[in-house]
């Protein structure tokens, strides 16, 4: 479908194109003192920043003019936005809504939306954008409304640095917001839709996808999978609104973030539902919070409600990342619709979300990553892995979407071979794994040893002598039940013995992707 302002689009992706505005000539201009600045929500370092700029050079850029009105949310003179968006101009940069009405007699041009650069690196290359959302609450100076339409947030990275960008025919975002991961997907999908519940979201969305050139991605109004009905995708990715917010008069309900539903009750509906809109061999995605009780952990009631999927029913991979004390969490979301703790309301809305919580027994808030799959004829056993994942991940520039595809394609391949099978392979020790020994002073053996992963979770796993001797002759020509003869053999033990007792970890050490086997195998 053509966008009504396909023309007053292409004019202001010109422009942008033209002042270089981009998320490093930003850093350059301002510094990363304060771009860290930016993202405490601190502007004074880059207002700073840009005057010594005005004062050097005389005059404004255009790139500083677009930064100051659309990234700083400040007004900005008429004439230097007309310089700064030539082919736009300011009748279109306002019929756009970027900017309020303007007129001949204006003395300053303020912003109505925020523009700004985003680059990031996924598993297909480099990639920059420019995304348009509304206005937060440092431009505005309170808290945001409850219609607001969020911009590239901290979810957002994380999910698009988990999706697993496999080549697929049919992509669907649930809950799109402006767009960011429908567009992350179109760059794998050859289709995507994209669906929100609000009407705003979707126009700012398909603004996004326009100015970004995808014509492969289609924009419906309505509730979760409503707008879906009987259809099935290839992937499935969401950030839905998940937060727990109470349901109580006077608490506001953000659109982007509080899904109307008591609890975590919106993600279990995704847990329970999303495998009926997955084609065979689909893959969902989405992050999630689930609520801890004193009669019942976090993980425990997600695997209650995958054991609701009955049909279809679906692999799991639910990694738990972080958990809250009530305390913490409250304070945390009040805080992101913009109620600081010196305001009057704080105080109240804190106790509404305490109130919810005691009166549900709830103590304590889990987050994590939910990885759901349909099963094809070509999968084997059902995968059903739930675990908590607490602390810093391995270094990957892209990401850990391609990390959790190897994960999955070795869960695959181990699970289908039998034992016999397995020790008749090869296998080699992924490039990023690396073994620490610990001694005590003066000793020839080390009193511990762990297996480091670099990229991926980061994970370290203890290992005794014999699964780091097997680990460490894992080159790719011995297959394992050669190495575990030798091994056998080596420490005088029974060889059948010692592989019954290797190849359960020889298993997961494949399905962590730290053990990869080779094509030959």
């Amino acid at each position: 479908m053509t966008h009504p302002h396909r023309d007053l689009i292409a004019a202001l992706r010109s422009d942008l194109t033209a002042a270089g505005f981009t998320v490093s000539a930003l850093s350059g201009l301002w510094g990363p003192d304060a771009d860290a600045a930016l993202h405490r929500n601190q502007r004074v370092p880059a207002l700073r920043a840009l005057a010594r700029l005005r004062s050097t050079l005389g005059r404004s850029t255009a790139t500083a003019t677009l930064a100051e009105l659309f990234v700083l949310g400040l007004p900005v003179a008429p004439a230097q936005l007309a310089e700064a968006l030539p082919s736009l101009g300011l009748q279109g940069a306002a019929e756009l809504r970027l900017i309020s009405s303007v007129d001949e007699r204006d003395e300053s041009v303020r912003p109505v939306a925020d523009l700004r650069p985003y680059s990031f690196i996924d598993q297909l290359g480099v990639g920059s954008w420019w995304i348009v959302s509304d206005l937060g609450e440092l431009s505005l100076g309170h808290a945001v409304g409850e219609d607001h339409v969020l911009g590239v947030g901290g979810a957002s990275l994380t999910l698009s640095g988990l999706m697993i960008q496999r080549p697929v025919d049919t992509a669907l975002d649930l809950g799109t917001g402006c767009g960011i991961q429908a567009m992350h997907a179109a760059r794998h999908a050859r289709r995507v839709v994209a669906t929100d519940i609000s009407a705003r979201a979707l126009d700012i969305a398909a603004l996004n996808a326009e100015l970004n050139g995808f014509e492969n991605i289609e924009f419906r109004l309505g509730s979760l999978f409503e707008p879906v009905a009987d259809e099935t995708f290839d992937q499935i990715v969401s950030n839905p609104p998940f937060v727990i917010t109470p349901r109580a008069e006077g608490v506001p309900s953000y659109e982007y973030r509080d899904g109307g539903m008591v609890g975590d009750a919106l993600v279990r509906h995704v847990v329970r539902h999303a495998g009926e809109y997955l084609a065979p061999g689909g893959i969902a995605q989405f992050l999630g919070n689930w609520e801890y009780t004193h009669v019942e952990a976090g993980l425990d009631r997600v695997r209650v409600w995958l054991d609701e999927t009955t049909d279809p029913i679906v692999d799991a991979w639910v990694i738990e990342r972080d958990v809250q004390h009530i305390d913490e969490y409250a304070e945390t979301w009040i805080r992101d619709g913009g109620t600081t703790p010196a305001s009057p309301q704080f105080d109240r809305l804190y106790g509404a979300w305490l109130n919810d919580f005691e009166h549900r027994g709830v103590e304590r808030v889990g987050f994590g990553y939910v990885l759901l799959r349909r099963p094809d004829a070509a999968t084997p056993s059902p995968l059903r892995r739930l675990e908590q994942v607490h602390g810093p991940l391995g270094g990957s520039g892209s990401g850990l979407g391609e990390h959790l595809n190897d994960c999955l394609a070795g869960h695959d391949w181990q699970a289908s071979r039998s034992d016999a099978e397995l020790a008749s392979s090869t296998l080699v020790v992924a490039s990023d794994v690396t073994v620490e020994r610990h001694y005590w002073p003066g000793d020839d053996d080390p009193t511990a040893m762990i297996l480091r992963q670099g990229g991926g979770f980061g994970r370290q796993n203890p290992v005794d002598t014999g699964l780091a001797a097997l680990v460490g002759a894992c080159d790719g020509e011995l297959t394992v039940g050669a190495i575990c003869a030798a091994l056998a053999q080596l420490l005088s033990v029974d060889e059948r013995a010692l592989e019954a007792e290797l190849l359960p970890h020889v298993r997961s050490l494949i399905d962590d992707a730290m053990l990869l086997p080779t094509a030959a195998s």
